[in-house]
């Protein structure tokens, strides 16, 4: 089936065909782009999915009241695979753990340390949350303008060959139209699903990192109730 720009019936696939080489070029690296913009964000949609289910779940069960070691015991033998919530209290309990093996250590050291150990592991799950955002940003930004370099070429193809004849007619410049619209559609596929899928996902990695910290404060506020309790 052929997909027609025009009323002259100007095969799309052959007017991309027959193009410049500067827009072929530009074409085929919007249309990577594209794809590998729609790879990332459906791989990011999985991934913010996963980690709000992830969190969802241990957050009913951590305030379930299940006993804190045995949960350790239980998430510290697949901590390999372990991440989001589950790997902050992790992170949180294995410091807390050692902290308060140590003799006439005082509580609000342990919790120091408890939170620093979270923070770390925190800045791990934001890079690993933040991935291919960046890439995501930068089509967005730059798929117009350089589907605006091939606009401009089609154009200034329109240009030399109307130079090139005494009497000017549509079938002189069509072609070179034709490929600066190109250029320019493309380069606007490329852009806007990436500027919303940025935008949306930027939002909810910001929200789950919230959720994240709001947990290890509750979460350092009940070891610090445990390591004020064993003190006195």
């Amino acid at each position: 089936m052929k997909l027609t720009v025009s009323a002259d019936g100007i095969a799309l696939l052959d007017l991309v065909w027959h193009a410049s080489l500067p827009v072929q070029l530009v074409l085929l690296l919007l249309l990577l782009a594209s794809v590998v913009s729609w790879t990332m964000i459906f791989r990011k949609w999985f991934a913010l999915r996963a980690a709000n289910g992830a969190a969802e779940r241990f957050e009913t069960r951590f305030w379930s009241g299940a006993n804190l070691s045995q949960t350790y015991t239980e998430l510290s033998r697949r901590e390999d695979t372990l991440g989001g919530m589950e790997g902050l209290f992790v992170e949180g309990f294995r410091e807390f753990a050692r902290l308060r093996q140590q003799p006439n250590i005082e509580p609000m050291d342990v919790l120091e340390g408890v939170q620093r150990a979270m923070r770390v592991a925190l800045s791990r799950e934001i890079d690993y949350l933040e991935t291919h955002l960046s890439f995501l940003a930068t089509v967005g930004s730059t798929s117009p303008y350089v589907g605006l370099l091939g606009t401009v070429w089609g154009i200034m193809n329109s240009f030399r060959s109307l130079g090139a004849v005494q009497q000017a007619t549509v079938a002189h410049v069509a072609p070179g139209i034709a490929e600066a619209l190109i250029a320019t559609a493309i380069g606007l596929f490329a852009a806007i699903p990436a500027v919303i899928a940025y935008n949306r996902y930027s939002n909810n990695v910001e929200r789950l990192v919230t959720r994240y910290e709001i947990f290890m404060q509750e979460f350092a506020s009940v070891l610090q109730r445990q390591a004020f309790a064993a003190k006195a």
